[in-house]
Protein backbone atom coordinates (compact mmCIF):
# COMPACT_ATOMS: atom_id res chain seq x y z
CA UNK A 1 0.00 0.00 0.00
CA UNK A 2 1.19 3.48 -0.88
CA UNK A 3 -0.01 5.30 2.25
CA UNK A 4 -1.79 8.68 2.24
CA UNK A 5 1.13 9.94 4.34
CA UNK A 6 4.31 8.11 5.41
CA UNK A 7 5.41 9.48 8.78
CA UNK A 8 8.21 6.93 9.10
CA UNK A 9 10.32 8.90 6.62
CA UNK A 10 10.17 12.04 8.74
CA UNK A 11 10.87 10.07 11.90
CA UNK A 12 13.97 8.52 10.38
CA UNK A 13 15.37 12.02 9.74
CA UNK A 14 14.77 13.34 13.25
CA UNK A 15 14.97 10.20 15.42
CA UNK A 16 18.47 10.76 16.77
CA UNK A 17 17.89 14.46 17.45
CA UNK A 18 14.58 13.76 19.18
CA UNK A 19 16.10 10.98 21.30
CA UNK A 20 18.91 13.27 22.45
CA UNK A 21 16.44 16.03 23.26
CA UNK A 22 14.19 13.69 25.17
CA UNK A 23 17.16 12.44 27.20
CA UNK A 24 17.71 16.02 28.35
CA UNK A 25 14.03 16.37 29.34
CA UNK A 26 14.08 13.04 31.19
CA UNK A 27 17.24 13.98 33.08
CA UNK A 28 15.76 17.33 34.14
CA UNK A 29 12.20 15.92 34.61
CA UNK A 30 10.86 19.22 33.22
CA UNK A 31 7.90 17.60 31.50
CA UNK A 32 5.58 20.62 31.70
CA UNK A 33 6.82 24.08 30.85
CA UNK A 34 10.41 23.05 30.23
CA UNK A 35 12.71 25.51 28.43
CA UNK A 36 12.23 23.68 25.13
CA UNK A 37 8.63 24.94 25.02
CA UNK A 38 9.67 28.59 25.06
CA UNK A 39 12.44 27.85 22.56
CA UNK A 40 10.01 26.23 20.15
CA UNK A 41 7.49 29.04 20.56
CA UNK A 42 10.13 31.57 19.56
CA UNK A 43 11.35 29.47 16.66
CA UNK A 44 7.84 28.92 15.30
CA UNK A 45 7.02 32.62 15.66
CA UNK A 46 10.14 33.45 13.66
CA UNK A 47 9.29 30.84 11.02
CA UNK A 48 5.79 32.30 10.72
CA UNK A 49 7.03 35.92 10.64
CA UNK A 50 4.83 36.78 13.62
CA UNK A 51 5.63 38.34 16.98
CA UNK A 52 4.07 35.83 19.37
CA UNK A 53 3.45 32.09 19.56
CA UNK A 54 1.76 30.27 22.46
CA UNK A 55 2.02 26.49 22.44
CA UNK A 56 -1.11 24.61 23.53
CA UNK A 57 -2.33 21.03 23.79
CA UNK A 58 -4.03 20.62 20.40
CA UNK A 59 -5.46 22.46 17.43
CA UNK A 60 -9.06 22.54 18.63
CA UNK A 61 -8.00 24.16 21.90
CA UNK A 62 -5.92 26.61 19.88
CA UNK A 63 -9.01 27.70 17.95
CA UNK A 64 -11.15 28.04 21.08
CA UNK A 65 -8.45 30.01 22.90
CA UNK A 66 -7.98 32.34 19.92
CA UNK A 67 -11.73 32.94 19.76
CA UNK A 68 -12.00 33.60 23.48
CA UNK A 69 -8.98 35.91 23.35
CA UNK A 70 -10.73 38.19 20.82
CA UNK A 71 -13.83 38.26 23.02
CA UNK A 72 -16.09 35.63 21.45
CA UNK A 73 -18.69 34.39 23.91
CA UNK A 74 -22.35 33.75 24.61
CA UNK A 75 -24.74 35.29 22.10
CA UNK A 76 -22.08 35.92 19.47
CA UNK A 77 -21.97 34.53 15.94
CA UNK A 78 -18.89 33.38 14.05
CA UNK A 79 -18.79 32.87 10.28
CA UNK A 80 -16.94 29.87 8.85
CA UNK A 81 -16.96 27.72 5.71
CA UNK A 82 -18.97 24.52 5.99
CA UNK A 83 -16.36 22.50 4.10
CA UNK A 84 -13.89 22.09 6.93
CA UNK A 85 -13.11 19.61 9.67
CA UNK A 86 -15.74 19.73 12.40
CA UNK A 87 -13.22 21.13 14.91
CA UNK A 88 -13.61 24.59 13.36
CA UNK A 89 -17.27 24.65 14.39
CA UNK A 90 -16.64 22.82 17.67
CA UNK A 91 -14.27 25.57 18.79
CA UNK A 92 -16.93 28.21 18.12
CA UNK A 93 -19.53 26.26 20.09
CA UNK A 94 -17.12 25.60 22.95
CA UNK A 95 -16.47 29.34 23.17
CA UNK A 96 -20.22 29.81 23.65
CA UNK A 97 -20.99 31.26 20.22
CA UNK A 98 -23.03 30.07 17.25
CA UNK A 99 -21.35 28.86 14.04
CA UNK A 100 -22.79 30.56 10.96
CA UNK A 101 -21.91 28.54 7.89
CA UNK A 102 -21.19 29.84 4.40
CA UNK A 103 -20.32 28.16 1.13
CA UNK A 104 -16.92 27.81 -0.50
CA UNK A 105 -15.37 28.73 -3.81
CA UNK A 106 -15.67 25.66 -6.08
CA UNK A 107 -12.23 26.06 -7.62
CA UNK A 108 -9.96 26.87 -4.65
CA UNK A 109 -12.22 25.15 -2.03
CA UNK A 110 -11.61 28.19 0.21
CA UNK A 111 -14.25 30.31 1.93
CA UNK A 112 -16.58 32.26 -0.35
CA UNK A 113 -15.67 35.74 0.85
CA UNK A 114 -18.71 37.39 -0.76
CA UNK A 115 -20.99 34.97 1.08
CA UNK A 116 -19.09 35.64 4.30
CA UNK A 117 -19.50 39.40 3.93
CA UNK A 118 -23.21 38.97 3.21
CA UNK A 119 -23.60 36.84 6.36
CA UNK A 120 -22.34 39.53 8.75
CA UNK A 121 -24.93 40.68 11.28
CA UNK A 122 -24.88 42.82 14.39
CA UNK A 123 -24.06 39.67 16.36
CA UNK A 124 -21.06 38.65 14.25
CA UNK A 125 -17.94 38.68 16.39
CA UNK A 126 -15.45 36.84 14.19
CA UNK A 127 -14.90 35.16 10.85
CA UNK A 128 -12.79 32.01 10.57
CA UNK A 129 -11.25 31.75 7.08
CA UNK A 130 -10.00 28.15 6.98
CA UNK A 131 -6.70 27.83 5.10
CA UNK A 132 -7.79 24.53 3.63
CA UNK A 133 -5.42 21.89 2.24
CA UNK A 134 -2.36 24.15 2.45
CA UNK A 135 -3.14 27.53 0.93
CA UNK A 136 -4.28 30.77 2.57
CA UNK A 137 -7.76 32.13 2.10
CA UNK A 138 -8.12 35.66 0.61
CA UNK A 139 -8.42 37.23 4.04
CA UNK A 140 -7.82 40.76 2.75
CA UNK A 141 -11.33 40.66 1.27
CA UNK A 142 -12.76 40.28 4.80
CA UNK A 143 -10.95 43.17 6.46
CA UNK A 144 -12.37 46.47 7.66
CA UNK A 145 -15.69 44.98 8.79
CA UNK A 146 -15.23 45.61 12.51
CA UNK A 147 -15.01 41.89 13.27
CA UNK A 148 -12.06 39.74 14.28
CA UNK A 149 -10.33 37.52 11.72
CA UNK A 150 -9.39 34.26 13.43
CA UNK A 151 -7.39 32.09 11.04
CA UNK A 152 -7.81 28.32 11.09
CA UNK A 153 -4.25 27.62 9.99
CA UNK A 154 -4.13 23.93 10.90
CA UNK A 155 -3.15 22.91 7.36
CA UNK A 156 -1.04 25.85 6.20
CA UNK A 157 2.24 25.83 8.14
CA UNK A 158 4.69 27.73 5.96
CA UNK A 159 2.15 28.90 3.37
CA UNK A 160 2.06 32.55 2.31
CA UNK A 161 -0.34 34.95 0.64
CA UNK A 162 1.20 37.91 -1.14
CA UNK A 163 4.40 37.12 0.73
CA UNK A 164 2.78 37.03 4.19
CA UNK A 165 2.43 33.99 6.48
CA UNK A 166 0.08 35.74 8.89
CA UNK A 167 -2.90 37.61 7.48
CA UNK A 168 -5.51 37.89 10.26
CA UNK A 169 -5.73 39.13 13.84
CA UNK A 170 -4.89 35.79 15.42
CA UNK A 171 -4.28 32.29 14.07
CA UNK A 172 -4.64 28.77 15.42
CA UNK A 173 -2.73 25.78 14.16
CA UNK A 174 -2.60 22.05 14.84
CA UNK A 175 0.49 19.89 15.17
CA UNK A 176 -1.45 16.64 14.86
CA UNK A 177 1.04 14.01 13.59
CA UNK A 178 -0.14 14.11 9.97
CA UNK A 179 0.20 17.89 9.57
CA UNK A 180 3.09 19.43 7.65
CA UNK A 181 4.61 20.11 11.07
CA UNK A 182 3.44 17.22 13.21
CA UNK A 183 4.16 16.18 16.78
CA UNK A 184 4.29 12.63 18.16
CA UNK A 185 0.79 13.07 19.55
CA UNK A 186 -1.53 16.05 19.95
CA UNK A 187 -0.20 19.60 20.06
CA UNK A 188 -1.10 23.03 18.74
CA UNK A 189 -0.31 26.73 18.88
CA UNK A 190 -1.79 30.21 18.63
CA UNK A 191 0.10 32.98 16.81
CA UNK A 192 -0.51 36.73 16.70
CA UNK A 193 1.23 40.08 16.41
CA UNK A 194 -0.89 41.46 19.26
CA UNK A 195 0.88 41.08 22.61
CA UNK A 196 -2.37 41.54 24.56
CA UNK A 197 -4.02 38.69 22.64
CA UNK A 198 -1.00 36.46 23.21
CA UNK A 199 -1.08 37.18 26.93
CA UNK A 200 -4.81 36.41 27.02
CA UNK A 201 -4.29 33.07 25.28
CA UNK A 202 -1.49 32.12 27.65
CA UNK A 203 -3.60 33.10 30.66
CA UNK A 204 -6.65 31.12 29.51
CA UNK A 205 -4.56 28.06 28.63
CA UNK A 206 -3.18 27.91 32.18
CA UNK A 207 -6.40 27.87 34.20
CA UNK A 208 -6.72 31.66 33.94
CA UNK A 209 -3.61 32.03 36.05
CA UNK A 210 -0.56 34.18 35.38
CA UNK A 211 0.66 33.62 38.94
CA UNK A 212 0.39 30.31 40.79
CA UNK A 213 -2.92 30.02 42.67
CA UNK A 214 -4.04 33.44 41.47
CA UNK A 215 -6.85 33.01 38.92
CA UNK A 216 -8.10 36.12 37.17
CA UNK A 217 -10.20 34.44 34.47
CA UNK A 218 -12.04 31.19 33.82
CA UNK A 219 -9.57 29.18 31.77
CA UNK A 220 -8.66 25.54 31.40
CA UNK A 221 -5.58 23.35 31.03
CA UNK A 222 -4.10 23.37 27.53
CA UNK A 223 -0.32 23.33 27.57
CA UNK A 224 2.23 22.14 25.04
CA UNK A 225 4.18 19.18 26.46
CA UNK A 226 7.93 19.62 26.68
CA UNK A 227 8.46 16.27 24.94
CA UNK A 228 6.32 17.40 22.02
CA UNK A 229 8.21 20.70 21.87
CA UNK A 230 11.44 18.73 21.34
CA UNK A 231 9.87 16.84 18.42
CA UNK A 232 8.49 20.04 16.90
CA UNK A 233 11.84 21.82 17.20
CA UNK A 234 13.58 19.04 15.31
CA UNK A 235 10.93 18.93 12.59
CA UNK A 236 10.62 22.71 12.26
CA UNK A 237 14.28 22.91 11.25
CA UNK A 238 13.42 20.73 8.25
CA UNK A 239 9.96 22.07 7.44
CA UNK A 240 10.97 24.43 4.63
CA UNK A 241 12.70 21.56 2.83
CA UNK A 242 9.78 19.19 3.44
CA UNK A 243 7.30 21.77 2.15
CA UNK A 244 9.42 22.18 -0.97
CA UNK A 245 9.30 18.41 -1.48
CA UNK A 246 5.50 18.50 -1.16
CA UNK A 247 5.36 21.29 -3.75
CA UNK A 248 7.54 19.30 -6.15
CA UNK A 249 5.29 16.27 -5.68
CA UNK A 250 2.19 18.39 -6.33
CA UNK A 251 3.76 19.71 -9.54
CA UNK A 252 4.51 16.16 -10.68
CA UNK A 253 0.95 15.01 -10.01
CA UNK A 254 -0.32 17.94 -12.06
CA UNK A 255 1.99 16.91 -14.90
CA UNK A 256 0.92 13.27 -14.70
CA UNK A 257 -2.80 14.06 -14.56
CA UNK A 258 -3.04 17.07 -16.84
CA UNK A 259 -5.60 16.38 -19.54
CA UNK A 260 -6.86 13.15 -17.96
CA UNK A 261 -10.59 12.93 -18.62
CA UNK A 262 -12.64 13.13 -15.44
CA UNK A 263 -9.91 14.68 -13.28
CA UNK A 264 -10.18 18.28 -12.10
CA UNK A 265 -6.87 19.41 -10.67
CA UNK A 266 -6.50 21.63 -7.59
CA UNK A 267 -6.26 25.37 -8.21
CA UNK A 268 -3.89 27.78 -6.47
CA UNK A 269 -5.11 31.34 -5.93
CA UNK A 270 -2.96 34.10 -7.45
CA UNK A 271 -0.57 35.43 -4.80
CA UNK A 272 -0.52 32.15 -2.87
CA UNK A 273 2.42 29.92 -2.06
CA UNK A 274 0.80 26.53 -1.38
CA UNK A 275 2.37 24.01 1.03
CA UNK A 276 0.25 21.06 -0.16
CA UNK A 277 -0.82 19.55 3.11
CA UNK A 278 -3.18 17.64 0.83
CA UNK A 279 -3.37 17.21 -2.93
CA UNK A 280 -7.12 17.15 -3.59
CA UNK A 281 -8.61 16.44 -7.01
CA UNK A 282 -12.23 16.17 -8.13
CA UNK A 283 -13.49 13.03 -9.86
CA UNK A 284 -16.87 11.57 -10.84
CA UNK A 285 -18.08 8.49 -8.96
CA UNK A 286 -15.68 9.41 -6.19
CA UNK A 287 -16.63 6.65 -3.74
CA UNK A 288 -16.19 3.92 -6.35
CA UNK A 289 -12.88 5.41 -7.53
CA UNK A 290 -11.67 5.72 -3.94
CA UNK A 291 -12.53 2.12 -3.11
CA UNK A 292 -10.98 0.78 -6.30
CA UNK A 293 -7.75 2.68 -5.70
CA UNK A 294 -7.45 1.35 -2.17
CA UNK A 295 -8.17 -2.18 -3.41
CA UNK A 296 -5.22 -1.73 -5.77
CA UNK A 297 -2.77 -0.59 -3.11
CA UNK A 298 -3.11 3.19 -3.26
CA UNK A 299 -4.10 4.97 -0.04
CA UNK A 300 -6.45 7.59 -1.47
CA UNK A 301 -8.46 9.45 1.17
CA UNK A 302 -11.41 11.84 1.50
CA UNK A 303 -11.15 15.21 3.31
CA UNK A 304 -14.05 15.76 4.12
CA UNK A 305 -17.04 13.63 3.04
CA UNK A 306 -19.70 15.53 5.01
CA UNK A 307 -19.99 19.34 5.19
CA UNK A 308 -20.29 20.49 8.80
CA UNK A 309 -23.84 21.78 8.32
CA UNK A 310 -24.91 18.21 7.56
CA UNK A 311 -23.35 16.65 10.66
CA UNK A 312 -25.69 15.80 13.52
CA UNK A 313 -24.34 18.32 16.06
CA UNK A 314 -24.55 21.23 13.61
CA UNK A 315 -27.39 20.29 11.26
CA UNK A 316 -29.09 23.48 10.08
CA UNK A 317 -31.28 22.41 7.16
CA UNK A 318 -29.49 24.97 4.99
CA UNK A 319 -28.14 24.26 1.52
CA UNK A 320 -24.63 25.16 0.36
CA UNK A 321 -24.39 23.90 -3.22
CA UNK A 322 -20.65 24.17 -3.80
CA UNK A 323 -19.65 22.45 -0.57
CA UNK A 324 -22.23 19.73 -1.07
CA UNK A 325 -21.10 19.10 -4.64
CA UNK A 326 -17.44 19.01 -3.66
CA UNK A 327 -18.13 16.62 -0.78
CA UNK A 328 -19.13 13.98 -3.32
CA UNK A 329 -16.20 14.56 -5.69
CA UNK A 330 -13.05 15.39 -3.70
CA UNK A 331 -10.31 12.80 -3.47
CA UNK A 332 -6.96 13.22 -1.70
CA UNK A 333 -3.99 11.54 -3.36
CA UNK A 334 -0.98 10.36 -1.32
CA UNK A 335 1.46 13.21 -0.72
CA UNK A 336 4.27 13.54 1.81
CA UNK A 337 7.94 14.54 1.95
CA UNK A 338 9.94 11.72 0.42
CA UNK A 339 7.24 10.31 -1.83
CA UNK A 340 9.00 8.93 -4.90
CA UNK A 341 8.20 9.59 -8.52
CA UNK A 342 7.65 5.87 -8.97
CA UNK A 343 5.03 5.95 -6.22
CA UNK A 344 3.33 8.94 -7.81
CA UNK A 345 3.36 7.27 -11.20
CA UNK A 346 1.69 4.23 -9.65
CA UNK A 347 -0.93 6.47 -8.02
CA UNK A 348 -1.68 8.10 -11.37
CA UNK A 349 -1.80 4.73 -13.13
CA UNK A 350 -4.28 3.28 -10.65
CA UNK A 351 -6.40 6.45 -10.68
CA UNK A 352 -6.59 6.50 -14.47
CA UNK A 353 -7.49 2.83 -14.45
CA UNK A 354 -10.27 3.41 -11.95
CA UNK A 355 -11.68 6.20 -14.10
CA UNK A 356 -11.71 4.14 -17.28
Amino acid sequence: MIPPVDLSLQHAEVAAEVAAGWDVVFSKTAFVGGPQVAEFEQEYATFSNVAHCVGVANGTDALELALRAVGVGQGDECILPTNSFIATAEAVARAGATPMFVDCDPDSFLIDTKAALAAITSRTKAVLPVHLYGQLAPVEELRDQGIAIVEDAAQSQGATRNGLNFVGDIAATSFYPGKNLGAYGDAGAVTTNDSALAEKVRLLSQHGSAEKYVHSALGFNSRLDTLQAVVLQAKLRRLAVWNAQRAAAADYYSTLLSGVAGVRLPQVLPGNSHVWHLYVIRVPERNRVHDEMRANGVGAAIHYPTPIHKTEPFATGETFPNAELLAGEILSLPIFPGITRAQQERVAEVLIGALA
